[in-house]
């Protein structure tokens, strides 16, 4: 099974204790209708789970099936800059079948991003690096589609349904 080449870190987006028993990692495009079926099912698992779960974002998307992906990523990762990630994932998630920039531009402002760093970042590409850093990672460790689970560093392939990902998190922590 492949693991993740680039284990998790500081500088990975994480909700949850970072030394939780569990460990969740997505890579994920924001504009892939399954990545957005698993979207609501990984909220209810974190809720089930709580404090035994950690769960890590990387960005993984794929442009030539998902035009507006790249963008998406671009914004996530420049509103996580000015302390938002997390509020702009849930909302890119909410919203993925409206992802222009207009669209990204108020979705910061939702957020309470400040709009004016924040069209500067997007302008700028400033964050395309980090992107291609999480793609980079990505492609090492195997991934070729979205969304990848990785359990506890090592690659899970079965269903994401909300009874069989909890149960594949319990087994590969030890937890019963």
């Amino acid at each position: 099974m492949p693991t993740l080449s680039e284990p998790v870190s500081d500088r990975d987006h994480i909700q949850g204790p970072a030394d939780a028993p569990m460990q969740l990692v997505e890579y994920g495009d924001y504009e892939c209708p399954a990545c957005g079926q698993a979207y609501p099912i990984i909220k209810a698992v974190q809720a089930q789970l709580g404090d035994k779960l950690s769960f890590v974002f990387r960005n993984f998307p794929l442009p030539t099936l998902h035009p507006h992906a790249e963008a998406a990523a671009e914004a996530a990762e420049a509103a996580g800059a000015l302390g938002q990630f997390w509020p702009m994932h849930d909302t890119l998630y909410e919203h993925q079948r409206h992802l222009t920039n207009q669209d990204l531009e108020r979705y910061a402002r939702d957020v309470g991003v400040d709009g004016t760093a924040f069209q500067a970042d997007l302008t700028q590409h400033k964050e395309r690096a980090r992107v291609e850093e999480d793609v980079r990672s990505g492609i090492y460790s195997g991934v070729n589609g979205t969304p990848t689970f990785f359990i506890n560093g090592t690659r899970y392939d079965g269903s994401y349904d909300n009874e069989s990902l909890i149960e594949a998190l319990r087994q590969g922590s030890g937890a019963r």
